[in-house]
Order: C-alpha cells, then sequence, then structure tokens
C-alpha cells in the first residue's frame, strides 16, 4: 500500500471515528470538496456542511482503492447509524499534492443492497 492510499483510508476511518483533528491532518491548505451537491467547498464549508453528518457514520468498507499518478480513485460501502444502519456505496476521487488531498470528488452511489426504484426493474 501506498502513502497516498493509506492516507485516503486514513481519512475515511479518522471521518468514521469522528476524529476531526486527525482528518483534517490529510487535507492540503488549498483543498475543494466537489459532489453534486457542492461546487468546490474549501475547508470551513465543507467542515460546516459535512462534519455535522459525521455522528450518522459507523464506518467505510474498502471495495476498490486505485492509485493513479497523483489520484486515488476509492470507492467504498458507508454505513450509516442511523436511519436504520442502512448502507450505501460511493466512489470518491482524492487528488493529492504532495502526500496531502487537495481535491475530493464525490460520486454517490446506491443503497446496498441495489434495489430498483418503485415501478422500475434492474437489468442483469
Amino acid at each position: 500500500m501506498s502513502a497516498r492510499t493509506e492516507a485516503a483510508e486514513g481519512y475515511y476511518n479518522a471521518l468514521a471515528a469522528g476524529d476531526r483533528e486527525k482528518m483534517e491532518s490529510f487535507l492540503a491548505a488549498d483543498f475543494t470538496y466537489t459532489s453534486p451537491y457542492d461546487n468546490e467547498l474549501n475547508t470551513g464549508p465543507f467542515f460546516d456542511r459535512i462534519w455535522p453528518h459525521q455522528s450518522k457514520v459507523s464506518s467505510f468498507d474498502f471495495v476498490r482503492v486505485v492509485e493513479h499518478g497523483d489520484e486515488v480513485i476509492i470507492t467504498y460501502e458507508l454505513t450509516w447509524t442511523i436511519p436504520e444502519s442502512r448502507k450505501a456505496r460511493s466512489t470518491e476521487v482524492m487528488t493529492f499534492n504532495g502526500d496531502l488531498v487537495s481535491r475530493i470528488e464525490v460520486y454517490f452511489g446506491w443503497d446496498v443492497p441495489h434495489r430498483a426504484p418503485v415501478g422500475k426493474t434492474l437489468q442483469t
């Protein structure tokens, strides 16, 4: 495991543990966060919007961790404690500046197990 993949996993483990100081230690000064709901939040707005949900996270199970150049692509299954210990799967692209995360792009996934929307069927 490389230093960057270890840092990526450490970031998520710190989030699940509620250790904000440890989580922040992985972030570069120019850090930004982008998701379907957020566009290039810097550290202040990121923690204002994301950190309050931390207490609802119990764990991350890493499905795939791939390093490519300055990026680590990580797919995880997240276990929420609220509501009802449900799981979800997402993928994030973490861009590194040296050993620190300078950018995170979030691509939301689906609930686990994967269920078709009402009135739809999943193709296999």
